[in-house]
């Protein structure tokens, strides 16, 4: 990590995730997709896409936000090899939605995108995100099919770190 990358992280309260942190950071992800009032069948179909593990924590980038009782959002990066990010999750706690979590990790996903040399970030939206992702500066790019309802199509947001990779 570079040192920018670093700074970014312990000045931010946010911190890399552990392996053994995997089952806590999916039950929260589920929690969250949750709070949107998908029904249960729905949020059953969404478990395998929804669940971290310890591999997935290991080999990519994954931070959290701890709260007092637990973490209180976590996001993960996909870094591609064309200088874009994807941003594969970021999920809040929904007791502590509104709050600036949300704002929090994506500035800190920015900022460590960034840090790695990416230009862009691009990630699949729930439609009820979307709002969220425009006030951080997203915009729609496009559509994509969700891994889990065949033919609905999911808002496709890309946010434009910088207009030129740096040599």
């Amino acid at each position: 990590m570079t040192d920018h990358a670093h700074s970014a992280e312990s000045a931010s309260g946010i911190r890399r995730a552990r392996p053994d942190e995997a089952a806590v950071l999916s039950a929260l992800a589920l929690r969250a997709k949750g709070h949107w009032g998908y029904d249960e069948a729905f949020l059953a179909a969404c478990r395998d896409d929804l669940t971290l593990s310890a591999e997935d924590i290991a080999a990519s980038p994954v931070f959290m936000l701890d709260g007092p009782d637990g973490p209180t959002g976590f996001y993960r990066l996909a870094l591609q090899d064309n200088g874009v990010a994807e941003l594969d999750d970021l999920f809040v706690e929904p007791a502590v939605m509104g709050e600036g979590v949300g704002r929090r990790l994506w500035t800190h996903a920015v900022a460590y995108a960034a840090a790695l040399g990416c230009v862009e970030i691009v990630l699949q939206s729930d439609p009820h995100a979307v709002e969220f992702y425009e006030a951080m500066g997203a915009h729609q790019g496009g559509e994509s099919e969700s891994t889990v309802t065949p033919g609905r199509m999911l808002p496709v947001m890309c946010y434009r770190i910088r207009k030129e990779p740096y040599d």
